[in-house]
Protein backbone atom coordinates (compact mmCIF):
# COMPACT_ATOMS: atom_id res chain seq x y z
CA UNK A 1 0.00 0.00 0.00
CA UNK A 2 1.37 3.48 -0.85
CA UNK A 3 1.99 4.98 2.48
CA UNK A 4 1.39 8.55 3.27
CA UNK A 5 5.10 10.32 3.78
CA UNK A 6 5.65 14.00 4.65
CA UNK A 7 8.88 16.36 4.06
CA UNK A 8 8.61 19.67 5.95
CA UNK A 9 6.62 21.62 3.22
CA UNK A 10 5.10 18.74 1.67
CA UNK A 11 2.24 15.75 1.98
CA UNK A 12 2.73 13.27 -0.08
CA UNK A 13 -0.78 11.87 -0.25
CA UNK A 14 -2.18 8.83 -2.32
CA UNK A 15 -4.81 10.29 -4.87
CA UNK A 16 -8.77 9.78 -3.54
CA UNK A 17 -11.81 9.95 -5.82
CA UNK A 18 -12.04 13.25 -4.72
CA UNK A 19 -8.20 14.55 -6.06
CA UNK A 20 -9.51 13.46 -9.68
CA UNK A 21 -10.09 17.13 -10.58
CA UNK A 22 -6.68 18.40 -9.63
CA UNK A 23 -5.05 15.63 -10.77
CA UNK A 24 -6.27 16.31 -14.64
CA UNK A 25 -6.10 20.29 -14.35
CA UNK A 26 -2.14 19.57 -13.54
CA UNK A 27 -1.72 17.34 -16.24
CA UNK A 28 -3.88 19.31 -18.33
CA UNK A 29 -1.28 22.18 -17.85
CA UNK A 30 0.17 23.15 -21.37
CA UNK A 31 3.63 24.38 -19.56
CA UNK A 32 3.62 21.11 -17.43
CA UNK A 33 3.25 18.92 -20.41
CA UNK A 34 5.80 20.51 -22.34
CA UNK A 35 8.40 20.31 -19.30
CA UNK A 36 7.13 16.69 -18.82
CA UNK A 37 8.49 16.07 -22.52
CA UNK A 38 4.15 14.82 -23.03
CA UNK A 39 1.37 15.92 -25.58
CA UNK A 40 -1.44 17.45 -24.01
CA UNK A 41 -3.97 14.65 -23.52
CA UNK A 42 -7.48 14.79 -23.93
CA UNK A 43 -9.27 15.27 -20.77
CA UNK A 44 -11.63 12.14 -21.20
CA UNK A 45 -7.99 9.94 -21.29
CA UNK A 46 -6.56 11.52 -18.11
CA UNK A 47 -9.63 10.41 -16.07
CA UNK A 48 -9.13 7.47 -17.44
CA UNK A 49 -5.89 7.44 -15.92
CA UNK A 50 -6.79 8.49 -12.72
CA UNK A 51 -9.03 6.19 -12.66
CA UNK A 52 -6.72 3.35 -13.82
CA UNK A 53 -4.33 4.39 -10.27
CA UNK A 54 -7.22 3.87 -7.91
CA UNK A 55 -8.75 0.63 -8.97
CA UNK A 56 -5.51 -1.20 -10.67
CA UNK A 57 -2.31 0.79 -9.71
CA UNK A 58 -3.35 0.75 -5.90
CA UNK A 59 -5.32 -2.47 -5.46
CA UNK A 60 -2.36 -4.81 -7.37
CA UNK A 61 1.10 -2.63 -5.33
CA UNK A 62 1.89 -2.13 -9.24
CA UNK A 63 3.70 0.74 -7.80
CA UNK A 64 3.45 4.13 -5.74
CA UNK A 65 2.21 7.49 -6.90
CA UNK A 66 1.20 10.43 -4.43
CA UNK A 67 -0.60 13.85 -5.06
CA UNK A 68 1.78 16.39 -3.34
CA UNK A 69 -0.28 18.99 -0.87
CA UNK A 70 1.71 21.91 0.62
CA UNK A 71 -0.14 24.06 3.15
CA UNK A 72 -3.36 21.82 2.11
CA UNK A 73 -3.72 22.98 -1.48
CA UNK A 74 -2.43 20.54 -4.37
CA UNK A 75 0.89 21.47 -6.26
CA UNK A 76 1.43 18.44 -8.12
CA UNK A 77 2.52 15.05 -8.71
CA UNK A 78 4.91 12.27 -7.79
CA UNK A 79 5.78 8.59 -8.42
CA UNK A 80 8.69 6.20 -7.95
CA UNK A 81 8.53 2.54 -10.61
CA UNK A 82 10.08 0.53 -12.37
CA UNK A 83 11.13 1.52 -15.60
CA UNK A 84 11.23 0.28 -18.57
CA UNK A 85 14.43 1.99 -19.90
CA UNK A 86 17.08 0.25 -17.72
CA UNK A 87 16.67 -2.49 -14.45
CA UNK A 88 16.05 0.19 -12.07
CA UNK A 89 13.38 2.41 -10.57
CA UNK A 90 12.31 6.00 -12.02
CA UNK A 91 11.26 9.10 -9.82
CA UNK A 92 8.69 11.38 -11.42
CA UNK A 93 7.54 14.57 -10.37
CA UNK A 94 5.39 17.47 -11.67
CA UNK A 95 4.84 20.78 -10.09
CA UNK A 96 1.80 23.28 -11.13
CA UNK A 97 3.25 26.23 -12.20
CA UNK A 98 2.17 28.41 -9.24
CA UNK A 99 4.76 25.83 -7.15
CA UNK A 100 7.75 26.25 -9.47
CA UNK A 101 11.04 28.51 -7.96
CA UNK A 102 10.11 27.33 -4.41
CA UNK A 103 12.55 25.27 -4.29
CA UNK A 104 9.32 21.86 -3.72
CA UNK A 105 11.17 19.95 -6.51
CA UNK A 106 13.88 19.33 -4.68
CA UNK A 107 11.98 18.52 -1.68
CA UNK A 108 9.94 16.24 -3.14
CA UNK A 109 13.00 13.97 -5.10
CA UNK A 110 15.03 14.22 -1.75
CA UNK A 111 11.68 12.50 0.04
CA UNK A 112 11.45 10.05 -2.55
CA UNK A 113 14.52 9.07 -2.63
CA UNK A 114 14.95 8.54 0.96
CA UNK A 115 11.48 6.55 0.94
CA UNK A 116 13.37 4.72 -1.93
CA UNK A 117 16.21 4.05 -0.38
CA UNK A 118 14.57 3.04 2.98
CA UNK A 119 11.18 1.53 2.02
CA UNK A 120 11.89 0.24 -1.79
CA UNK A 121 15.46 -0.87 -0.61
CA UNK A 122 16.79 1.12 -3.90
CA UNK A 123 20.79 1.98 -4.12
CA UNK A 124 19.89 4.12 -6.87
CA UNK A 125 17.27 5.93 -8.96
CA UNK A 126 16.88 7.26 -12.30
CA UNK A 127 15.10 10.21 -13.75
CA UNK A 128 13.89 11.22 -17.37
CA UNK A 129 14.30 14.41 -18.10
CA UNK A 130 13.87 16.93 -21.57
CA UNK A 131 17.07 17.89 -22.56
CA UNK A 132 15.34 21.41 -22.88
CA UNK A 133 13.89 21.56 -19.72
CA UNK A 134 16.82 23.24 -18.04
CA UNK A 135 15.63 24.38 -15.28
CA UNK A 136 14.81 20.31 -14.03
CA UNK A 137 18.66 19.90 -15.37
CA UNK A 138 20.14 22.13 -13.01
CA UNK A 139 18.11 20.49 -9.90
CA UNK A 140 19.20 17.81 -10.98
CA UNK A 141 23.02 18.54 -10.62
CA UNK A 142 22.61 20.22 -8.09
CA UNK A 143 21.14 16.93 -6.25
CA UNK A 144 23.92 15.28 -7.73
CA UNK A 145 22.34 13.40 -10.52
CA UNK A 146 24.53 12.21 -13.40
CA UNK A 147 24.27 11.57 -17.24
CA UNK A 148 23.80 8.13 -18.47
CA UNK A 149 22.36 8.55 -21.70
CA UNK A 150 20.69 10.42 -23.91
CA UNK A 151 17.19 9.03 -25.41
CA UNK A 152 16.09 9.90 -28.53
CA UNK A 153 12.15 9.52 -29.03
CA UNK A 154 10.56 9.24 -32.10
CA UNK A 155 9.50 12.40 -32.90
CA UNK A 156 13.64 13.15 -32.95
CA UNK A 157 13.25 14.54 -29.12
CA UNK A 158 16.05 14.10 -26.56
CA UNK A 159 15.58 12.98 -22.98
CA UNK A 160 18.43 12.83 -20.48
CA UNK A 161 18.54 9.82 -18.59
CA UNK A 162 19.84 10.97 -15.64
CA UNK A 163 20.71 8.64 -12.32
CA UNK A 164 21.64 9.49 -8.54
CA UNK A 165 22.77 6.80 -5.88
CA UNK A 166 19.79 6.81 -2.68
CA UNK A 167 20.89 7.89 0.78
CA UNK A 168 21.69 5.12 2.75
CA UNK A 169 18.81 3.65 4.56
CA UNK A 170 17.50 5.38 8.21
CA UNK A 171 18.30 3.94 11.09
CA UNK A 172 15.25 5.61 13.07
CA UNK A 173 12.42 6.51 11.47
CA UNK A 174 11.87 10.16 10.95
CA UNK A 175 16.01 11.08 11.56
CA UNK A 176 15.50 11.26 8.18
CA UNK A 177 13.09 14.53 7.69
CA UNK A 178 10.53 11.72 5.89
CA UNK A 179 8.09 11.04 8.31
CA UNK A 180 5.41 8.54 7.33
CA UNK A 181 1.79 8.21 8.82
CA UNK A 182 1.95 6.09 11.77
CA UNK A 183 5.53 7.96 12.89
CA UNK A 184 3.83 10.30 14.93
CA UNK A 185 4.56 13.93 15.14
CA UNK A 186 8.04 14.98 13.86
CA UNK A 187 10.50 16.98 15.67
Amino acid sequence: MTPVLRTERLDFLPYRPEHEDHFVALLRDAEVCRWMGQDLVPEPQLREVFRAILTDVYPRHRFDVWGLWTDGAYAGHAEVKPTGNVDGHELITALAPAYWGKGLGGEAVHGLLRYGADTLGLSEAYGMVGAENTASLALCRRLGFRHVKDVVGDDGAVTKMMVIQTPAPSRAAGADGLAREGDGPRA
